[in-house]
């Protein structure tokens, strides 16, 4: 895959924003600025896959798949345990 250029025209302030949030991540913003939209990428394809995953089994089916949530008696206790505690 190779690479290829994106030119874009923001406002001051945002490129502002994103040089300090780059800073802050100890990049450049270019790298900044594509890290994001890979991130954001990665959200909707997962979001898609899920949802497709749902059309599939059934939006029960894929919840009931995911672990024991709908299971009465499990996950249901108290995660906190101390002196006191029932």
């Amino acid at each position: 895959m190779g690479s290829t250029v994106l030119s874009l025209r923001i406002d001051g302030e945002l490129l502002d924003r994103l040089r300090q949030h780059a800073a802050r991540s100890g990049m450049s913003v270019q790298d900044y600025v594509v890290r994001t939209l890979i991130r954001d990428d990665f959200d909707q394809r997962f979001k898609a896959a899920v949802d497709e995953t749902e059309k599939f089994y059934g939006s029960e089916g894929a919840a009931g798949a995911a672990g024991t949530a709908g299971i009465p008696g499990i996950g249901a206790e108290r995660t906190t345990r101390g002196p006191g505690a029932v």
